[in-house]
């Protein structure tokens, strides 16, 4: 295999040819989505490093790796400290700490496939400051020095039915032109993949975990939309599942399509859409009005067809985590103490059993002991193999792309007896999860306002965990999805209904375990009485699992905690058992028995 200083040494040659001073390569690719197809796997290419967020900066004679405080370990274990100096991305912004690294008159190359307009501006004026240049490339240098690039795969389009969608593609694309009439624009830039998938009632196999079509959009004040795109991606059918109005293109034509929009007012997100679309708009004579991609509301707030749909798959997906759990309790009893990877493949068997299964929704997190300690932790690039340990916990946060929904869960479950302080502290994220659940707010109530709910009990006892408490889900689409959220950070998004969200707290000892307990909930209305007429919502828990009483210290439980906990794995056992049998169903009926408040007593 070719070392990473050899290709280090091709991509500054390719530099030089240029009369560049430094090259910035993010982990991004032209569609600036978070998962990426092996073939657009740059960052990795340049530094050798794998996670999800991450630059790297190539210079004359050395280079930088930034990333955030989730790949402090995996960036060590990954990047030569030789070749590379490792930076924290949060406490060193990589354009500021490459503005003091250059002299007046510097040259940093960046293809403006791989950046939003707002980073690209914001770059220039720092840069800018130090009269360091930031330089278009027309090419990428990193795609030129690939020289065992793999080829992109090419997988047919999935139409998805209105059985699935609840809506046609033309009554979609009918609604968001209406808003696009609205802001007064002539058209607007669909630049998300899963934009343009739920657009079109289409799903596809460009990106592992992710059922997406990767292209982009320009969808007309008219309803007309034109998708840039492989057309080799395009079924039979195709045409007469999305309705009149639909053109598809080669990526390559775009251009020309921007130059028929000179004079006219274009709807763009410079922070979500790529700089080289909105600069190629303006070049073409277009004016951009920038705005939030329209499609992101419609698509979160899911319809009544959806939402059931999403039932339906956590239903069948209950059924598969609750096999594995049953398989994994016998195993861990009669001493086989898996491995990570071993447990993770386990799962996605009892998962590829389940009707309109399609893939994982992401790299399933297989954390045994201490890795779990690591919240976004993959086996697959650990140094080495790691075991189930006794007298521990395992953490399994995993999820299913089905035909019908997207599924996303974590459960903490004990190995042996991993000791009270592991219960007592499992029992606080508990007791954050069950608070977050209950919760009813207003309508026009953010994720932030309810984030505290999850954090206050770990808060009491001075403990915390460092990632949001929930993230927005797809319908068949991405496992992260936007605009929605629940966390420390300000978002001004109302919580609406049909939103689906996770309700995941967690704890991290370092070096020692972690715990999260992880549940989709939909947003709905609630029916409680307001005396002034508000209207008020409350979340519905469709993720169905028991959680591992074992781990519950009854004494730190209210008695209200404790009838949610009953409620709610009576609920688990009422709607699974019925798919279940033998082994399995005796270990749900034992995995949800109820548990009394301390100090109580059974009758």
């Amino acid at each position: 295999m070719e070392h990473i200083s050899e290709r280090l040494t091709r991509l500054r040659a390719a530099m030089a040819e240029r009369e560049l001073d430094a090259l910035i390569v993010p982990r991004a690719d032209e569609y600036l989505g978070e998962y990426l197809p092996p073939h657009n796997e740059r960052l990795r290419w340049a530094s050798d490093f794998s996670g999800s967020a991450g630059v790297a900066i190539v210079m004359r004679d050395r280079a930088a790796v930034f990333t955030d405080g989730r790949y402090t370990v995996q960036v060590r274990q990954q990047v030569n400290p030789d070749l590379f100096e490792i930076l924290h991305s949060v406490e060193t912004p990589h354009v500021k700490w490459l503005a003091g690294q250059l002299e007046a008159g510097g040259k940093v190359g960046y293809d403006p496939r791989m950046h939003s307009l707002n980073w690209a501006r914001a770059a220039q004026k720092i840069l800018a400051k130090r009269e360091v240049e930031l330089v278009e490339t027309a090419d990428n240098l990193v795609d030129r020095c690939w020289q065992d690039r793999p080829v992109a795969e090419v997988h047919p389009a999935l139409l998805l039915d209105e059985d699935f969608t609840g809506r046609s593609s033309t009554e979609k694309r009918a609604d968001i032109a209406a808003a696009i009439r609205e802001e007064g624009a002539a058209a607007a830039l669909i630049f998300a993949a899963d934009s343009v998938a739920w657009l079109l009632n289409i799903r596809g196999r460009d990106i592992p975990s992710l059922p997406l079509v990767l292209g982009f959009a320009l969808l007309h004040s008219d309803g007309r939309l034109d998708f840039f795109t492989n057309p080799e991606k395009i079924p039979e059918g195709f045409a007469a599942h999305v309705g009149e109005g639909v053109s598809v293109f080669p990526e390559a034509e775009a251009p020309a399509a921007f130059k028929a929009l000179a004079g006219a007012t274009v709807m763009a997100d410079p922070a979500t859409a790529n700089a080289w679309c909105q600069l190629e708009l303006e070049r073409a004579g277009a004016t951009l009005l920038a705005a939030d991609d329209p499609v992101l509301m419609p698509k979160a707030c899911k319809n009544a067809v959806e939402v059931q749909g999403m039932r339906d798959a956590h239903l069948r997906d209950g059924v598969a985590e609750v096999k594995f759990l049953a398989w994994l309790d016998a195993e861990v009893a009669v001493g086989h103490l898996h491995s990570e990877g071993e447990l993770s493949d386990k799962l996605l068997s009892f998962r590829a059993g389940q009707a309109r299964f399609q893939d994982i929704s992401f790299d399933t997190i297989s954390a045994a002991a201490a890795n779990a300690a690591l919240p976004h932790y993959h086996h697959v690039n650990a140094p080495e193999e790691t075991r189930l340990h006794m007298d521990s916990v395992y953490l399994v946060d995993s999820g299913g792309q089905y035909l019908d929904g997207t599924t996303d869960i974590t459960r903490t479950v004990a190995i042996g007896d991993p000791g009270q302080e592991v219960r007592e502290r499992f029992t606080l994220v508990l007791k954050g999860h069950i608070a977050l659940d209950q919760a009813r707010f207003p309508e026009g109530t953010t994720g932030t306002q309810l984030d505290v709910l999850a954090r206050m009990f770990l808060w009491r006892e001075g403990l915390d965990y460092d990632h949001g408490t929930g993230h927005g889900v797809g319908a068949f689409l991405s496992v992260h999805e936007g605009p929605q959220r629940i966390a420390k950070a300000v978002s001004e998004v109302p919580l609406k209904p049909g939103m689906v969200l996770s309700n995941e707290p967690g704890y991290y000892k370092d070096g020692a375990y972690g715990i999260r307990c992880e549940n989709l909930v939909v947003v709905r209305e609630s029916d409680i009485d307001s005396d002034d007429g508000r209207t008020m919502y409350e979340f519905e828990a469709i993720t169905l699992a028991p959680f591992d009483l074992r781990l519950v210290e009854p004494s730190l439980m209210t008695v209200e905690e404790t009838d949610w906990l009953n409620d709610y794995h009576a609920t688990v056992r009422d709607k699974l058992s019925p798919h279940l049998e033998g082994d399995e169903l005796a270990w749900l009926q034992q995995a949800t028995q109820p548990i009394q408040p301390a100090g109580e007593k059974a009758a």
